[in-house]
């Protein structure tokens, strides 16, 4: 039995799983610019698409993770005012107590504790009405100025490929490496099995 042999075959072809997979990924990126091997272009999987990955991702962006309509739900719940009541208050405490004071002197002497306090609770009353329908006008006004999707799109397809291959493997680092394993275990198996068919039919 040709030991030798053996063992050289299964490390070609534990190297050539591995290799192929490291190739796979690489071209992922690379070349980074297009370039011509006998008249076929070549070109990486990223760079060549990154105009269309980019849409794609302004779309998802733009009608899935952040949905207007959910923004504008966030926005106008009441629960935000309530947790804004203690600055709001503070402030309305200072324009009664201060500012009106300076603002209309002769009215503020005529106005008691009493009626600040009354006048202090229509403020906030009138505010909590008032509150929803302000940010439901804000939001479909900034809907129409701001294009997320388009936002996004540009964002993406203006990161340079360095950029975007730097991105994309510090989310996929791992993955990678455990392709590159799989690729050489399958490799190894394949040897292995080369092997075994090579001494049976002797």
């Amino acid at each position: 039995m040709n030991w030798t042999g053996n063992i050289i075959t299964i490390l070609l072809s534990t190297f050539t799983g591995w290799v192929t997979t490291w190739i796979a990924i690489k071209m992922l990126f690379h070349p980074r610019r297009p370039i011509k091997i006998l008249g076929i272009t070549i070109q990486g999987i990223f760079p060549k698409n990154q105009r269309q990955i980019a849409e794609k991702l302004g779309q998802v962006v733009g009608k899935e993770l952040l949905s207007f309509d959910e923004i504008e739900q966030k926005v106008t719940n009441p629960e935000n005012l309530q947790k804004l009541r203690p600055d709001i208050e503070q402030h309305i405490d200072h324009f009664l107590q201060n500012k009106l004071k300076e603002v209309f002197p002769m009215l503020a002497m005529l106005i008691g504790e009493k009626t600040m306090l009354q006048l202090k609770e229509a403020f906030l009353l009138e505010l909590e009405s008032l509150f929803p329908v302000l940010m439901k006008g804000y939001m479909a006004k900034l809907e129409k100025d701001l294009d997320l999707e388009k936002i996004v799109t540009e964002k993406v397809a203006a990161f340079s490929s360095e950029k975007l291959e730097d991105i994309l493997n510090q989310i996929t680092k791992k993955e990678f490496k455990f392709l590159e394993f799989i690729g050489g275990f399958f490799g190894l198996l394949i040897g292995l099995i080369e092997v075994v068919v090579s001494v049976l039919t002797r």
